[in-house]
């Protein structure tokens, strides 16, 4: 009998079964290789703290500008500003003053600590501050310059130290760009988001990632922005000759305010009042020495 030259009729053997390629994990890889170099290109180190921060490097001083003016005219638009020649509003404009003349010492204070050159980023910042009418014990300050103190502040302050506590506060926030810094931050994120969803995770698996980042990174950056803050608004409430002692009470006053109801801290943007206050009294020796040697009226 002749053999079927093609072999037909016989078991055939199998081999391997071949691999295809796996596209989603290649996306998966790009969008990571793009966030790392996103990360990697877009640091850059602040003077003002010597730490190594994230700003996206397209993000110019003038952009923040327009951005902190438009979120503060919306802000106006909505919000009734308080009459111009209240008693508050004149206190808060002092006091105001006062802080901003000190802003590029204690910027070249703290870089020179640090061994760094002053950015002199706040040079180009067109300052304005008014008072809104609003039961808010709130303040706030956007890039450019723009501040604004809420009337219901002054009550839980008490006192012009403590008022230019919050408002040194919310300066620092401005002069260390932390606003630029959330935008690089939101944009990894949403890089993060569209890995995940790429990749073939369910709706579940990633909020259950996102959530993960939330605890693990996002809620930490935003507490080590407010202890920033905080630091450096001490320093410059003293070297406008107040009294930096004032944070203490007040921020015991601001956990009162707020009946004790904070969240716990690894869940909150802020730091918990305890930890923030023991921050506070840590820094006092030094915010001390910073009013002994940049206060014109204490060296009298």
């Amino acid at each position: 009998m002749r053999q079927d030259p093609f072999a037909r009729g016989r078991p055939q053997q199998t081999g391997r079964p071949r691999r295809g390629i796996n596209f989603r994990f290649i996306i998966l890889l790009l969008f990571a290789g793009y966030g790392v170099f996103y990360y990697v290109s877009n640091r850059a180190v602040d003077p003002v703290t010597g730490e190594t921060v994230l700003i996206d490097r397209a993000l110019t001083v003038d952009d923040e500008k327009a951005l902190g003016l438009q979120a503060y005219e919306e802000i106006l638009s909505q919000e009734r500003p308080a009459d111009p020649d209240a008693p508050l509003s004149k206190e808060v404009r002092l006091i105001a003053e006062r802080l901003i003349a000190k802003v590029p010492v204690v910027e070249a204070e703290l870089a020179r600590e640090n061994g760094l050159a002053p950015s002199r980023f706040s040079e180009s910042f067109d300052w304005e501050v008014n008072v809104i009418d609003s039961d808010q014990a709130n303040a706030f300050c956007l890039p450019g310059g723009k501040m604004a103190v809420y009337s219901g502040l002054a009550p839980v302050a008490q006192n012009a130290d403590a008022l230019a506590v919050v408002m040194g506060h919310e300066i620092a926030h401005a002069l260390l760009r932390h606003g630029a810094q959330r935008m690089a931050q939101q944009r990894l994120t949403q890089v993060g988001q569209m890995a995940g969803a790429m990749s073939g995770m369910d709706p579940q698996q990633q909020q259950m990632v996102m959530a993960a980042m939330g605890y693990g990174y996002l809620l930490p950056y935003a507490r080590k922005h407010e202890t920033e803050a905080d630091y450096v608004g001490l320093m410059l409430a003293a070297a406008a000759c107040f009294d930096p002692r004032e944070a203490v009470p007040l921020w015991e006053r601001m956990s009162a305010a707020s009946g004790g109801q904070a969240p716990p801290e690894f869940s909150s943007t802020h730091p918990n009042p305890g930890t923030r206050i023991q921050n506070l009294q840590a820094l006092m020796p030094k915010a001390l020495e910073y009013r002994e040697k940049f206060c014109e009226d204490a060296q009298r």
